[in-house]
């Protein structure tokens, strides 16, 4: 594949969340030649913040931890501050 259309990027992009790194590995293209289709197809582009590792975990699998270990001891477990794994929580939680 040359060129993504613009189905495909904003599938990937906005409603999968997937990074610039990932869908070019999916696509087999350089990530710059991704964000250059994203911009030509007027797709906004998230900051550069970056992505919680914890997106990896599902909501119930924490919560199981955090109920048998606490907030401290499964953020240690994890290899997390405890104010993260709380962060974190609040926002999925009540998403803005």
């Amino acid at each position: 594949m040359t060129k993504p259309d613009k189905k495909t990027l904003t599938r990937l992009y906005v409603t999968q969340g997937l990074s610039l790194r990932e869908i070019s590995e999916r696509l087999g293209l350089h990530p710059d030649t991704i964000h250059y289709h994203l911009k030509r197809y007027e797709i906004e582009i998230r900051p550069r913040a970056k992505r919680s590792q914890l997106r990896k975990y599902r909501l119930d699998t924490l919560e199981k931890g955090i109920r048998e270990k606490g907030v401290r001891g499964y953020a240690r477990e994890l290899g997390i501050h405890e104010n993260t794994l709380r962060h974190y929580l609040k926002g999925v939680k009540c998403p803005k």
